[in-house]
């Protein structure tokens, strides 16, 4: 299973990309192999303010249901509307033409606090 090196994450599952005062945001290739069919993506607005720790969304597949956790605090910039159109693009490029939402971060901390690779595969490893 791929766990870019470059990227933070938490422990919901959900990828982070730090460039600047911005973070892409996003959820894992595990997460997204859990879910199975993805049918549904529902994403904030442009501008809405996202807490860590609080969902910032709703993902739907054929088996589940699950909220988005935000593993950052800030302002939402970018909403990817090709994946809530396109759910489907979440499984096929989680990393990439899969990510959700841009936000411009609060506190920069909250990034460095979030598992590294190594942490987040030991925490896969582990099971639910």
């Amino acid at each position: 299973m791929e766990i870019p090196e470059d990227l933070r994450y938490a422990e919901t599952h959900e990828w982070v990309r730090v460039e600047g005062e911005i973070a892409t945001i996003g959820i894992t290739a595990y997460a997204a192999d859990k879910l199975g069919d993805l049918t549904y993506l529902k994403l904030p607005r442009v501008g809405a303010r996202i807490r860590k720790g609080e969902a910032f969304g709703e993902i739907e597949s054929v088996k589940t249901v699950s909220d988005l956790y935000s593993p950052l605090s800030g302002e939402v910039v970018e909403v990817n509307v090709g994946a809530a159109e396109n759910p489907e693009t979440i499984s096929g490029s989680p990393y990439g033409d899969g990510w959700m939402i841009r936000v411009r971060i609060d506190q920069p901390q909250e990034a460095e606090a979030l598992l590294d690779a190594r942490g987040y595969a030991a925490l896969v490893e582990e099971g639910p």
